[in-house]
C-alpha cells in the first residue's frame, strides 16, 4: 500500500484506496509504536470492550470509593465479597473497573 511503491496501471480509485490504507497504518503505528501513547489506546479499548461486553451495574463518584494512603489506591467492595480497585495513577485514564472477583462493572463518575 506504500504510495511510492503504486504499480503504473492500477485504477485511480484504488490507488486513493491504498494511499488511505497508507495513513491508517501509519497513524496506528505512531500510536502504537509509542508507550506512552499506547497506554492509553489500550486503556481506550479495555474501557470501551467492558461496556460492550458486560453492562454497567452501578455509577460511582470517586469520592464514594475508600482511600487507601500507603497503597495510593481507591476501593469499593462489591456485592459478591470482591473488590474494585482504582490506582491514582490510573484514575484520569479509568472510567469503567471490573470487580477482581466476578463480572460486575462499575463506571468511575468524575
Amino acid at each position: 500500500y506504500h504510495p511510492d511503491k503504486q504499480e503504473a496501471d492500477v485504477p485511480a480509485g484504488e490507488v486513493e484506496e491504498r494511499v488511505q490504507r497508507f495513513i491508517e497504518v501509519d497513524q496506528a503505528w505512531k500510536i502504537l509504536g509509542n508507550e506512552e501513547t499506547k497506554k492509553e489506546y489500550d486503556l481506550q479499548q479495555r474501557a470501551d470492550n467492558l461496556t460492550k461486553d458486560w453492562p454497567v451495574h452501578e455509577q460511582i463518584y470517586l469520592e464514594d470509593m475508600s482511600w487507601n494512603e500507603d497503597e495510593q489506591v481507591y476501593t469499593l467492595s462489591c456485592r459478591c465479597g470482591g473488590n474494585y480497585s482504582v490506582f491514582k495513577s490510573e484514575i484520569k485514564d479509568v472510567s469503567v473497573v471490573c470487580c477482581d472477583t466476578c463480572s460486575l462493572v462499575i463506571e468511575i463518575l468524575r
